[in-house]
């Protein structure tokens, strides 16, 4: 596999965790931050701030919109920053972003959506725009009109999720309605969904030997070394997941207030750890019933090592 993404999980692949994340393993090219809102008020809030800045050259911010006007002020602030390339999401399913016409929402009109990019694209001094999509809301036949519509504009890259909306997470992705996409399209395109092991990757990549591009979300999260380990290096050591979990407690720590929040965080990420350790399945309960560091900690050296 050429390039390997790291998908924006909201709340966990926080600058916080993607900083640690870097020091410990490698094979990811590109990081995408949890989406940023573009509203009529034109601000970032704080915390969205506490992503983007400082620039880091191998991370793509995404943004969620529903107006042109306003993702077209976000792309623009964030070339100030220096970013060069702005990820639109088109794939959120959340009924509270939906609802709103953004994420997964924008698809439901594609006259509206034509309009949309029409505007963008219209701008001059604009950095590149890439999109992350889902192949529709209701019904895979809505993919047609959607990969029509994409290729009439030049992204500099398309990540497609071939899921519907409806189907949020859940059902396999639809690898006949990805393929109608890709080959609707001449620009780059990067493939998401259900890649959570070498072997996922492996029985994809049989199938289109021509995608060189991945993006991984779940399956990162689960195995920290997944993308090397496609790549054909070493798996996972227990020393360095160890020592990965050790680092970022302490940043967690060192910014977070109180025991309480920080074990929120790291059990969070333990929902996707524990598949690691299928048949220790009661020190995993007794991560997720901690109430002290100390609780947690003991719970963790027990599975570790």
């Amino acid at each position: 596999m050429k390039h390997i993404y790291f998908a924006p999980m909201e709340g966990i692949t926080t600058i916080t965790y993607r900083s640690v994340f870097r020091q410990h393993f490698s094979g990811v090219d590109r990081y995408f931050t949890p989406f940023l809102v573009a509203n009529q008020n034109h601000r970032f809030k704080n915390r969205e701030k506490q992503e983007i800045v400082p620039v880091q050259g191998a991370v793509v911010p995404q943004v969620l919109a529903n107006r042109a006007e306003d993702f077209i002020w976000a792309v623009q602030e964030l070339a100030k920053w220096g970013y060069e390339e702005v990820n639109l999401n088109l794939g959120c399913p959340a009924a509270t972003v939906v609802t709103k016409g953004k994420g997964a929402g924008l698809l439901s009109d594609v006259k509206k959506l034509d309009e949309f990019f029409g505007e963008v694209f219209a701008c001059s001094h604009i950095p590149k725009i890439s999109i992350k999509t889902r192949i529709g809301m209701k019904d895979a036949k809505e993919v047609v009109p959607l990969a029509e519509l994409f290729a009439r504009y030049p992204f500099s890259e398309v990540i497609i999720h071939p899921r519907l909306r409806e189907d949020f997470y859940a059902n396999t992705p639809n690898l006949e309605a990805f393929r109608i996409m890709k080959e609707k399209l001449s620009c780059p395109i990067c493939y998401n969904g259900d890649l959570c092991t070498t072997e996922d990757v492996q029985a994809f990549s049989g199938q289109f030997p021509e995608v060189d591009t991945i993006m991984l979300g779940r399956g990162l999260l689960a195995n920290p070394a997944l993308a090397r380990e496609i790549q054909g290096q070493e798996p996972l050591q227990r020393e360095e997941l160890a020592a990965f979990l050790q680092d970022l407690q302490e940043r967690y720590q060192a910014i977070l207030s109180g025991e309480r929040d920080v074990l929120f965080k790291l059990k969070e990420l333990w929902f996707y750890l524990g598949r690691l350790f299928p048949d220790q399945e009661r020190e995993l309960r007794e991560v997720k019933r901690a109430r002290k560091l100390s609780e947690y900690e003991d719970a963790v050296r027990r599975i570790i090592n």
